[in-house]
């Protein structure tokens, strides 16, 4: 879709990351944004930064995994600005965790924001974007949701679950003049793997990757396949292309992860193997061997 300086668009977990990155590109191109997040401090900060620069900001706080939060949010928007054409449902948080660990906290948690909230938001700006036959609805999911990853299994099911809500979305969205996009990225340099619940899975995955070149080594097998990391503004650039190319499906941020995406759909278990020296790295490194 075109994207111009008559858009709104509604961007979640927008305070930090990609979805601070996305505001600010979104906002240059004279779109007006909408900044939702839990912290309010950080998220006027943003809209004062946009508005500062000309832009068009509104910034709401709101935790979009309760659902008359996500319908406030739209409410406003409409209030403020009429309409919506663009929906970025970029909050998300990610758990460290074995399977046995995993409290029922922190799946109320991860499913709350990863996945309730992406029915809720939806529902609520449907109704304004088939009226108008025109709209976008970006998903922002992560590599984990087309593969698994130890120690995070919430997340993993979250995101997978992600992949599956937007694939049909599409289907009941077809010549409606609304489109829905996955986004899966790999490794972005935010503070995400930091924050996540039950303490930073970035840990386990430094570990696991620094004990896999040993363990690889041991076995006389190659390293595993890994993509690097990108910035947040590199994953935003991507993912506003994607919006304007209008009915691309699923997006790919980073080299190699889309080849990998269907390795794993054609043979799981041969994948699985390649990445056997970090599964037995971040087994250690979670257990502490």
């Amino acid at each position: 879709m075109n994207i111009t300086s008559s858009s709104v668009a509604i961007i979640t977990g927008a305070s930090s990351g990609i979805g601070k990155s996305l505001a600010l590109q979104l906002s240059a191109k004279g779109v007006s944004v909408v900044l939702v997040a839990r912290r309010t401090e950080l998220i006027n900060e943003l809209a004062e930064q946009i508005r500062a620069n000309n832009g068009k900001a509104l910034a709401i706080t709101a935790d979009v995994s309760v659902k008359s939060d996500a319908e406030m949010v739209v409410q406003k928007t409409l209030e403020t600005f009429k309409t919506v054409d663009i929906l970025i449902n970029n909050a998300g948080r990610g758990n460290r965790a074995s399977v046995e660990d995993t409290t029922q906290e922190m799946l109320d948690s991860i499913f709350g924001v990863n996945v309730y909230s992406l029915w809720y938001m939806t529902a609520a700006v449907l109704p304004t974007m088939k009226a108008n036959r025109r709209g976008h609805i970006m998903n922002i999911a992560s590599v984990a949701g087309k593969t698994g990853y130890p120690f995070n299994s919430a997340y993993v099911a979250a995101k997978h679950a992600c992949v599956g809500f937007t694939s049909s979305l599409r289907t009941e969205l077809v010549e409606t003049g609304v489109e829905a996009t996955v986004v899966c990225p790999a490794g972005v340099t935010t503070d995400w793997g930091a924050v996540t619940d039950g303490g930073p899975i970035s840990d386990i995955f430094r570990g696991g990757i620094m004990k896999a070149k040993t363990i690889a080594l041991e076995r006389g097998v190659e390293l595993p396949p890994l993509t690097g990391m990108i910035s947040p503004d590199e994953a935003a650039e991507i993912m506003i292309r994607g919006i304007e190319a209008g009915s691309v499906s699923d997006i790919f941020t980073h080299q190699g992860s889309h080849e990998q995406s269907i390795a794993l759909a054609t043979d799981r278990a041969s994948f699985e193997q390649k990445l056997l020296p970090l599964y037995l790295g971040m087994q250690q490194t979670y257990w502490g061997e």
